[in-house]
């Protein structure tokens, strides 16, 4: 499959006349454990020539590598980059479609600029102050959507390894609160912690009930 390009940002432009298209992504849907987290990124005119080598889907970049194009992403001043989160307890009221959304409004929210339009990844888009058109497979056509797949990947795997320091029991350094076998051992071992998803059903299969819990180590 080719790399993402800029056709469809291009695209966008010229429909609406802009000088802004905000790429927008999220990370953390099919995790047990932690946010879901949400980028936004606009591209200042065309895309860096040193920048557009370094940007694919983050699934497909091994975590060195997307760390040294989040770091190049942020530095570059023809960058914008916004960011948002929703909670657990927020994944919990609203079910994690709604969560996602609303991550991906506070992170487009966070733009330093509102954009003329957006390009979200998937076939479901939140509701923007600005034209939307959801991109099915958006990180792996659009260099904004995957330049902010690898700004939300880093920064929520970050979060998940300082979590990892608090219930290392769990591996979320290593797993990032997905439903490793390792992560369900300890689950069934010693319960949930409070930044499992209780709303999940795979969560309520796993875990020990509370009763039967056991301090972590």
């Amino acid at each position: 499959m080719p790399p993402p390009d800029y056709a469809l940002e291009a695209e966008a432009l010229a429909k609406t006349g802009g000088r802004r298209v905000a790429g927008v992504d999220e990370v953390g849907r099919g995790p047990l454990a932690g946010p879901v987290l949400a980028a936004s990124v606009v591209f200042l005119g065309a895309v860096p020539a040193d920048l557009a080598p370094l940007i694919a889907d983050s699934k497909a970049l091994s975590p060195a590598r997307r760390e040294i194009a989040a770091a190049a992403l942020r530095a570059s001043p023809r960058v914008e980059i916004g960011v948002g989160a929703a909670s657990v307890a927020e994944i919990t009221r609203l079910n994690i479609l709604g969560a996602s959304l609303l991550a991906m409004r506070r992170a487009v929210h966070h733009l330093p600029v509102a954009p003329d339009m957006a390009l979200v990844d998937g076939n479901r888009a939140p509701v923007l102050g600005c034209p939307v058109r959801s991109v099915i497979g958006g990180d792996r056509r659009s260099l904004s959507i995957a330049a902010a797949s690898i700004i939300a990947k880093v920064l929520r795997d970050r979060l998940m390894a300082r979590l990892a320091l608090r219930y290392p029991a769990y591996g979320f350094e290593r797993n990032a609160g997905y439903p490793t076998e390792a992560h369900r051992t300890a689950l069934a071992r010693i319960g949930a912690s409070p930044h499992h998803r209780p709303g999940f059903g795979t969560l309520a299969r796993i875990a020990v009930p509370p009763h039967r819990q056991r301090p972590p180590p």
